[in-house]
């Protein structure tokens, strides 16, 4: 499955907005097959905040685990914010990287 986080906004900012994102992302989960990845996308997304991506993200990592898998990392907001959770969390973030050809 596939979430395009542009579909959320382009200036992803503060812990509400992001847990207001993952709420109402929440149901789609229903429609996630058993051993399906879930794809999350960052292309198009131009500032991340590393308390919005905590929101929306750390849940989805708890919950699913290594069937989160993270693509189109490139812009430097999306990278500092994923970079600092990996510390706050203590988690490496790279494992849950895929190649992902558009």
């Amino acid at each position: 499955m596939l979430v395009q986080l542009k579909k959320f906004g382009t200036t992803l900012v503060s812990r509400p907005s992001g847990k207001e994102a993952l709420l109402a992302f929440r149901p789609t989960l229903s429609d996630l097959k058993k051993g399906e990845d879930l794809i999350i996308d960052f292309d198009g997304v131009l500032v991340l905040t590393p308390s919005w991506i905590d929101e929306f993200l750390t849940p989805l990592v708890n919950s699913l685990k290594k069937q989160v898998k993270l693509v189109n990392k490139n812009n430097p907001s999306v990278k500092v914010s994923l970079q600092i959770l990996s510390q706050q969390h203590q988690i490496d973030l790279n494992s849950y990287e895929e190649s992902w050809d558009n």
